[in-house]
């Protein structure tokens, strides 16, 4: 039998916890997924990635695993004595057998059951294989909820353990408010689950695409409010664009550049109640083209105000003679 390192392709240390294993795991099932990977190789190392991950991600499977000892990967071995007596068949016969095959003929074996040791294990029920999957949607259809089209190709293992790739149609509801980089799980919606087995699940990843007004921070949007400076310095109600259509908002006398103006309840919809809320963000705008009433107005506040906005300076840096 040859020893496959199976914390080596996971690329984490044999004294990895669990949720260190899953972690790498789902990084690496990404990088090489088929739908994705442009590596020739990627879905043998997909399968690789699989197959070690199904070990080590089960207790009593990688304490198995963990007995074998450490060998160079492809080195030909020999369990130790009393071996298969210890963790699955006092009948097992090491020869002519995969590692893969081995610890799926295991107690608790889920995946590629049936293959190997005499088929032991072809009658267990085997769970569907989870996927994750990246949902790219508009911040309306977060608003307002949507309903997408999911065409995938995923990887299923038949009743003796090969791998095939079968096409996935179906719908999938987005709910209204979701945020940019929420994880919807879609039960029963992942890989095929054997002998009875339950089937995978499918897990959503939002990705909102950016968009020519709102950013968006959680459930709450931000928005650039462009203002004249006699807006901003008398107060004016101007009209500004939300997702829900457009309302009125009172800008105060004396409204400075980069203020923060709040319009509740405005945001993206929350998952039991209320809405984000909706920033706007002022931004005074000097026009730069001007009538010759205009210039006279402008050189008229010139001479007349009092105002210096680099009074501070003053008090900071003082003059020196």
């Amino acid at each position: 039998m040859k020893y496959k390192d199976y914390y080596s392709i996971l690329g984490v240390e044999r004294n990895a916890d669990a949720d260190a294993i899953k972690k790498a795991y789902r990084k690496l099932a990404r990088k090489y997924h088929p739908d994705v990977s442009k590596d020739p190789k990627g879905e043998e190392k997909f399968k690789e990635v699989a197959e070690a991950y199904e070990t080590l991600k089960d207790a009593e499977k990688r304490n198995a695993y963990d007995q074998l000892g450490s060998h160079r990967p492809g080195q030909d071995f020999q369990p130790p004595p009393d071996w298969g007596r210890q963790f699955g068949d006092s009948q097992f016969s090491f020869e002519d057998i995969d590692l893969s095959d081995l610890f799926a003929g295991l107690r608790g074996g889920r995946q590629q059951a049936g293959r190997g040791a005499g088929g032991r294990g072809a009658n267990i029920p085997m769970p569907g294989q989870d996927y994750e999957v990246t949902a790219h949607i508009s911040l309306e259809d977060a608003y307002r909820g949507t309903l997408i089209d999911l065409n995938l190709t995923v990887p299923e293992y038949d009743e003796h353990g090969r791998m095939h790739r079968v096409p996935h149609e179906f719908k999938a509801r987005i709910p209204k408010g979701v945020t940019d980089g929420q994880r919807l799980r879609l039960p029963g919606k992942g890989g095929k689950g054997l002998n009875g087995g339950r089937n995978g699940d499918l897990y959503l990843t939002i990705a909102l695409h950016p968009h020519a007004l709102f950013r968006v921070s959680g459930h709450d949007l931000y928005l650039d409010l462009p203002l004249t400076p006699w807006e901003a310095a008398l107060g004016a109600s101007v009209e500004v664009p939300t997702l829900g259509g457009s309302v009125r908002l009172k800008v105060p006398p004396g409204t400075h550049a980069g203020q923060k103006l709040r319009l509740a309840r405005r945001g993206l919809p929350k998952p039991h109640e209320g809405e984000g809320d909706l920033f706007a963000i002022v931004q005074i705008v000097v026009p730069t083209a001007l009538s010759e009433r205009e210039l006279k107005l402008f050189k008229e506040l010139a001479e007349n105000s009092t105002f210096n906005p680099r009074g501070h300076f003053k008090q900071v840096v003082p003059n020196e003679h």
